[in-house]
C-alpha cells in the first residue's frame, strides 16, 4: 500500500493557480462561457484535454507549460517567467509620462513661494505688533 500522492493531478494545479490568482471559480467560469460546476469537475479532474486545457490558462493569463509543471515550491518561478504578455498585453508600470526631476524643481519652487509668503506673513505681523506696542505707549 502506498501513501504517495500522484504528482500530475491538472486539476489541483488549475484550482491552486486560481486561487493564488485570486480568481472564484464563478469568475473562471464566466472566462471560460461554462458555469461554476463544469469548473468544480475541472479542477476535480486528474486529465483534461488539450484543447480545454489551452482555454483554461488563457483565461488564468497563464501558459500552458505553467499548469502542466505547476508544483508550490516554484510557483513563484512560473509567476515570474511564464508571464506570457500576448495574454496580459505590455506591461510598463515603471514608465513615467513625465520627467521627475522636473516635478522635483516644481515643488521645490512651489515650496520657496510658500516660504516667502510665510515670511512676509510674519513680518507683516510683527510691524502690526510694533504699532500696536507704539500705540501703547503713547
Amino acid at each position: 500500500m502506498s501513501t504517495v500522492t500522484k504528482p500530475y493531478h491538472i486539476g489541483r494545479k488549475i484550482s491552486r493557480i486560481r486561487e493564488l490568482k485570486d480568481m472564484k471559480q464563478e469568475a473562471l467560469a464566466q472566462a471560460l462561457g461554462t458555469n461554476q460546476q463544469a469548473i468544480s469537475a475541472i479542477e476535480n479532474s486528474e486529465t483534461i484535454d488539450e484543447e480545454k486545457l489551452v482555454a483554461v490558462a488563457k483565461a488564468l493569463g497563464v501558459s500552458v507549460e505553467a499548469i502542466k509543471n505547476f508544483t508550490e515550491e516554484n510557483m513563484v518561478t512560473y509567476f515570474n517567467t511564464f508571464n506570457d504578455s500576448t495574454l496580459n498585453g505590455p506591461v510598463n508600470s515603471n514608465y513615467c509620462t513625465f520627467n521627475p526631476l522636473d516635478k522635483l524643481m516644481e515643488s521645490l519652487e512651489e515650496n520657496k513661494k510658500l516660504y516667502e509668503r510665510l515670511l512676509q506673513a510674519e513680518k507683516d505681523k510683527i510691524e502690526y505688533l510694533e504699532k500696536l506696542l507704539l500705540g501703547k505707549q503713547d
